[in-house]
């Protein structure tokens, strides 16, 4: 299913730039849309492929330095947008027991989707913790020790909370903030292979908390 694609958004590039002055511009602005939507296409396919992949292989639990992990996923955002200003605040020592590849992919998902969604903040805060569980919802189980990512973003409207786990489930434009719809499914999927579960709580226009146990 690639090959089309990239060909779909190769030739769409040659025909714009071998022909683009012939074009108008709302020409050019269709086939920018067609070039678009090839690679949303390519990046779902592979983002498909590495929820396959990553839920299938070998599990193996060893302690893991959680506060640590976060740190280094936080760093790499920061590298990677340098414009940004977020105020990241990671509670020290936080540890677990589980795969310390997957619960890389669960930290960079969660904390990747609170650097986005706090994108239109005029000061973004996300933080990463470990508290007690204090939780009577349906998604929180009697569990001593809850993990918990935080924003000060978008949000939600929590009558959604048990759809931001679906495979493509999205609660936002992808004009608004960008995104396949499938890195929570992701997360969901690595916290049921160590055992565990993960809910979420937010407020529309308030920011979100993802929670969960291992």
């Amino acid at each position: 299913m690639r090959a089309p694609l990239r060909s779909i958004d190769g030739f769409s590039q040659a025909l714009l730039d071998d022909y683009g002055e012939q074009l108008d511009e709302e020409g050019q602005e269709f086939l920018q849309r067609v070039r678009g939507a090839s690679q949303r296409m390519a990046q779902l396919i592979d983002d498909l492929l590495y929820l396959s992949r990553i839920t299938r292989g070998e599990m193996i639990r060893q302690p893991v330095d959680l506060s640590g992990l976060a740190e280094l996923v936080a760093q790499e955002l920061q590298q990677n947008n340098p414009q940004r200003q977020v105020e990241v605040v990671i509670q020290a020592e936080v540890t677990a027991d589980g795969d310390p590849r997957l619960l890389r992919v669960v930290l960079e998902n969660l904390l990747d989707n609170a650097w986005k969604f706090t994108g239109r903040c005029e000061q973004g805060r996300i933080e990463f913790g470990m508290e007690r569980n204090r939780f009577t919802t349906d998604y929180a189980p009697p569990v001593k020790l809850v993990y918990y990512v935080r924003d000060n973003g978008a949000g939600f409207d929590p009558a959604y909370a048990e759809k931001l786990f679906g495979v493509f489930q999205r609660l936002h434009r992808v004009d608004e903030f960008p995104g396949t719809g499938i890195g929570l499914a992701t997360v969901q999927r690595i916290i049921h292979r160590h055992g565990g579960q993960v809910w979420a709580d937010g407020e529309v226009g308030k920011g979100a908390t993802f929670f969960f146990t291992l």
